[in-house]
């Protein structure tokens, strides 16, 4: 029999559940589930050009040759900053072999005047894109946050994880998967 403990405890961690999924809801209504086929392992990733906070521009198909984490994200996002400190270990642990990391902030969703005091607080050191107009949204039918997919050097999709945040074995396990 549960104590009155426990079944508060539980109705707790239920509103906290809820909770989050209110929070995290598209409130936009920018989600592209539906539209078209959703990217998956197997399939060449879809191409996207984007600027990054410093100005340049990163196309994605430029970047054959390296095996690629695309980390879809938002200030906002509490599992985002939670795998940040993770995704920068990782980064830096294997850039040298080939391995980039392609931080792309949903800014369509995001207040872009948060970036940079996130990308400082958490010292993060590979490229952050803008996603302002939903092209990466899109493409890729953002449909929870964070979502991650990693490509391989041929352009490939090996993985995809939808929601976060990632541990840094699980990271570590997929990149060295897309470094072969």
């Amino acid at each position: 029999m549960l104590t009155i403990q426990r079944r508060l405890a539980y109705a707790f961690i239920l509103l906290l559940g809820l909770a989050w999924i209110f929070l995290s809801a598209d409130k936009n209504a920018a989600s592209f589930a539906g539209t078209t086929a959703a990217p998956h392992q197997g399939f060449l990733a879809p191409d996207f050009s984007l600027p990054t906070t410093d100005g340049e521009t990163i196309r994605l198909s430029d970047l054959r040759g390296q095996a690629v984490l695309i980390n879809l994200w938002a200030t906002w996002c509490p599992p985002c900053r939670a795998e940040m400190p993770a995704i920068e270990k990782i980064y830096n642990e294997y850039k040298d072999r080939g391995f980039i990391v392609l931080a792309i902030d949903m800014t369509y969703q995001d207040d872009a005047s948060e970036i940079p005091p996130f990308v400082q607080e958490h010292g993060l050191t590979f490229p952050i894109l803008l996603d302002e107009s939903a092209i990466v949204g899109r493409a890729y039918q953002l449909r929870s946050l964070p979502s991650s997919f990693f490509i391989t050097r041929e352009g490939i999709i090996n993985e995809v994880v939808i929601g976060g945040p990632m541990a840094e074995a699980l990271l570590r396990t997929r990149v060295e998967e897309i470094l072969k």
